[in-house]
């Protein structure tokens, strides 16, 4: 007994090889249309607007191109649909404006074909858009169906594995990966109109830094020695900052062999920037700007919904210090001690699990995460974080235990990370030292001693600000989307069985 699916696709290869027994080649190099659906639905709208209501305009030509996305015969006329990628359009098709033998070519149409038509755009009766087809052709056959119109595409998985079909059977994915990308645009625009200059640094590093997070590694064959795949592009932008520019910005592909959730993709994508004679406090201000500037990029305001929350992101945006948001929410002190067990047992008693292998900023990020974080649905600035989870980060002026270091959280999500950049070499290897003693106890997210980084700060770097957003968690706040794999085209996932 045949499959049901092998039968569809026979019957598909029979209609191919029908439309090339007639002459006609089923796969097109190329089309020329004269506007896309979008401007021919537009010159429609402008004209009857010219003309004014209730007077006739003359119908627009226009030859158009997309995948038909419908189809219905109806004796002598069929009424079709197809779609290109910002807008759909009706089709009307009749036997005699076409001759019989074409009219009659349409039962060799499927839906998912690509299809050109050249015809005048008018309404019907019903006041539908439609182009009247003079002629038509097949631009490409589809061998397999689209998902059920009513139903579509549901199955996540299988949206993530196919994105492409994801995109066909939804067309709201395309428009969310649109948003996407304009404000990605709209951010490097800021930048670049501010003098930031946009650079581009290795993927492949010898020694894995700039965050604490476990590597993926490669072997490069030729030079015969392991390689790790960038988890940061931060070591590298600052030696920049030390050869003597001093405002530059990279949009970068990053890679972290971490767990995977609704937050986290193993690649994903980071802005991160430095600005040199600049601190952490001068570049909250800017950081405002650059958010804003994103948000109005994509939505055209700074009032909207993310997960049935209302975010108003009008400037300024609360500042809180990370020590006050933990006696705020998690209703504990953590800034009366440094000492360990202490912190401890002050976060278990909120209700926050310790385990052996936490250190004390440790413990503080995890009251941070599960009792602070929840409650930040408005743009909130944290700032001021241990030295012990802040490798990376200059000391606070006046209290050496801190670092001049915030991040920004929105709609509950964790949207960047900030310094003022430690410069100091003698400093930075102490603190990479730390590092390194926490690794070998078994901490394989701990970093490494960078000699060359090192050496490139006993150049000298200016004092530095510096600022890394995650792309994919800001495009899902501006998207409404609460799944980062909503908002990646293609992300990782797990092999098929």
């Amino acid at each position: 007994m045949n499959h049901p699916i092998d039968e569809l696709r026979q019957h598909r290869l029979d209609k191919l090889e029908r439309i090339r027994a007639r002459g006609d080649e089923p796969y097109k190099y190329s089309f020329q249309r004269s506007c896309t659906v979008a401007e021919a639905r537009l010159a429609l709208e402008q004209a009857e607007s010219a003309a004014g209501e209730g007077q006739e305009i003359t119908p627009i030509p226009a030859t158009l191109a997309g995948r038909l996305v419908a189809l219905r015969k109806q004796g002598k006329s069929s009424f079709g649909n197809i779609r290109d990628e910002r807008a759909a359009i009706q089709l009307f098709l009749n036997q005699n404006v076409l001759g019989e033998e074409t009219y009659e070519a349409l039962k060799d149409l499927d839906i998912g074909d690509f299809v050109g038509a050249t015809g005048h755009v008018k309404r019907t009766r019903t006041g539908e858009i439609t182009l009247f087809v003079e002629r038509y052709e097949i631009l490409s056959k589809s061998m397999k169906a689209l998902p059920e119109k009513y139903h579509g595409l549901t199955d996540v998985e299988t949206r993530y594995r196919q994105r492409y079909l994801d995109m066909v059977a939804n067309p709201e994915v395309l428009d969310r990966f649109r948003a996407r990308i304009a404000m990605i645009n709209a951010m490097r625009e800021f930048l670049v109109a501010r003098g930031y200059l946009e650079v581009e640094t290795p993927m492949l590093h010898p020694i894995p830094g700039g965050a604490t997070a476990r590597p993926f590694i490669t072997h490069h064959n030729t030079y015969d020695r392991d390689l790790y795949l960038r988890i940061a592009p931060e070591l590298y932008l600052k030696r920049l900052i030390v050869g003597g520019f001093e405002k530059v910005f990279e949009i970068n592909r990053n890679f972290r062999n971490e767990g995977v959730d609704t937050r986290h993709n193993p690649e994903f994508t980071m802005l991160e920037l430095y600005e040199a004679y600049q601190d952490y406090n001068g570049l909250m201000v800017a950081t405002e700007e650059l958010f804003c500037a994103a948000i109005e990029g994509v939505l055209g305001t700074l009032e909207f919904d993310y997960q049935e929350d209302r975010i108003v992101a009008t400037r300024p945006w609360k500042r809180l210090g990370l020590f006050e948001a933990i006696r705020e929410y998690a209703g504990i002190d953590l800034e009366r001690t440094r000492d360990r067990d202490a912190a401890a047992a002050l976060a278990n008693g909120a209700g926050v699990h310790v385990d052996a292998s936490m250190g004390y900023g440790k413990i503080v990020d995890a009251v941070m995460s599960e009792k602070v974080k929840p409650q930040l649905v408005q743009p909130t600035f944290l700032y001021d974080y241990p030295i012990e989870i802040s490798p990376l980060a200059k000391k606070k002026r006046g209290n050496p235990d801190l670092t001049e270091r915030f991040q920004v959280f929105i709609g509950r999500l964790e949207l960047c990370n900030a310094f003022s950049e430690l410069n100091d070499p003698i400093d930075q290897r102490e603190r990479f030292e730390a590092q390194v003693a926490l690794r070998e106890k078994g901490d394989d997210e701990a970093q490494y001693l960078d000699e060359d980084y090192i050496a490139a700060l006993e150049i000298g770097m200016p004092p530095t600000a510096g600022l890394g957003i995650g792309i994919d968690r800001l495009a899902m706040l501006l998207t409404d989307s609460a799944s980062i794999r909503e908002v990646i085209i293609f992300p990782q996932l797990r092999s098929i069985e």
